[in-house]
């Protein structure tokens, strides 16, 4: 199968690309630069959301579409909302069959503005001219750990009840490559790691690891946003499908240190 990757370079996308070559589809890298490293099979082509520049060309014979490009960090709601209809603008032009878009678990229930704009993301998609399927996931190791490796640059540890279910993304990325191959599904069950727990704790997991002296600091509970957090708003709820390894493994697997 044609399979068009947007985002194919990022820490999600890259994933999706390997994992769907692997499986033997002939894969598109659709990112404004070129991959570092880029998969054997694969071609890139550069593309600009905003513009639309290159992406006519580049949906050109491709059947399926995977929008990984934004499910990590703030990026402006121009790029997400109106980038993701000028996507579905193009794939209606490329008669593309299929668009898998992936978003956040919880994302209406925090009010936040990076997550209202992933509702309203997912509304383009859901309410757009191409079938879909929607896959929600919670947060990624990776994104954890770039928060807590923040405050250690400062030497501290965020000490907070705000609760995450982070999730291996090679996981997320298999379900995303599932859901191609399954077709245009709607909504399809949410998926997280296999472990809730506090930022304090994920913050003294890294400490512990890392080896590392870090004064904790307080992240008081103030704010609707914040509250919600705490209350687990981000994390799967009983219909969610808990896959992969927690926090604890990953920061073996990223951090250990290698046998001389």
């Amino acid at each position: 199968m044609q399979v068009a990757v947007v985002g194919g370079t990022g820490t999600l996308g890259a994933p999706v690309v390997r994992e769907l070559a692997a499986r033997g589809h002939t894969v598109r890298v659709l990112s404004r630069s070129a991959p570092a490293d880029p998969v054997p099979g694969t071609e890139h082509h550069a593309v600009d959301l905003v513009t639309g520049a290159g992406l006519d060309a580049a949906l050109e014979g491709v059947y399926a579409v995977v929008d990984a490009g934004n499910h990590r960090g703030p990026r402006s709601a121009r790029t997400m909302v109106e980038g993701v209809r000028a996507l579905l603008a193009a794939e209606q032009r490329a008669k593309v069959g299929h668009h898998v878009e992936i978003s956040i678990v919880g994302c209406e229930r925090v009010p936040f503005a990076y997550y209202r704009t992933k509702v309203a993301q997912e509304r383009a998609v859901t309410q757009g001219p191409i079938p879909w399927t929607l896959l929600r996931a919670t947060q990624f190791h990776e994104l954890i750990d770039e928060l807590l490796g923040g405050g250690a640059k400062f030497r501290i540890a965020p000490h907070s009840a705000m609760r995450f279910q982070p999730v291996d993304v090679a996981a997320v990325a298999g379900r995303l490559a599932d859901a191609v191959e399954a077709g245009p599904s709607g909504r399809v069950r949410d998926v997280g790691g296999p472990a809730v727990q506090t930022l304090a704790e994920l913050a003294e997991l890294r400490r512990r690891t890392l080896g590392q002296a870090l004064l904790p600091f307080p992240v008081p509970p103030i704010g609707r946003a914040i509250r919600r957090v705490r209350d687990a708003a981000l994390c799967l709820d009983s219909a969610g499908e808990a896959v992969s390894f927690d926090y604890a493994e990953w920061l073996r697997r990223r951090y250990a240190k290698p046998v001389s």
